[in-house]
């Protein structure tokens, strides 16, 4: 009897642009390193002074884990894909966070911006030379 496979016949989704899907996984990054910091704030002995540069450290591995999608699905030119999502994904989160708490243009968001540019292209160019099995 041979087995029965239920997953056969269920079709994949398949996103043709490689920086939607980027922002996708970038955004779910973002939001399970949320999820842990509030965690950390609520339980841990973190204090809300060093919340800032977690934050930092949470967009940087959101814009890392996007780039690495962005360039794994373009194939091609994984620093300019990554460079450029990481980019639109530091101009989102500036936008979201200047309507939701009317921040303003300061050095930090500078530093941001700059932290998910290049995390963003160092995760495009290890994503286009991952071989896909």
């Amino acid at each position: 009897m041979k087995p029965i496979n239920a997953m056969k016949n269920v079709p994949k989704v398949h996103m043709a642009s490689p920086m939607l899907a980027g922002i996708l996984y970038a955004s779910i990054w973002l939001a399970l390193g949320a999820l842990l910091l509030s965690t950390m704030l609520r339980f841990g002995s973190m204090q809300e002074t060093q919340l800032p540069l977690y934050s930092l450290i949470v967009h940087g591995f959101a814009s890392l884990a996007g780039g690495f999608v962005s360039g794994k699905r373009s194939g091609m030119r994984g620093w300019y894909y990554g460079g450029l999502l990481g980019f639109a994904y530091g101009l989102l989160i500036l936008l979201v966070s200047f309507l939701s708490m009317n921040t303003g243009i300061s050095g930090r968001t500078f530093t941001m911006l700059i932290e998910t540019v290049i995390c963003g292209a160092l995760g495009g160019m290890v994503g286009v030379n991952m071989k896909r099995s």
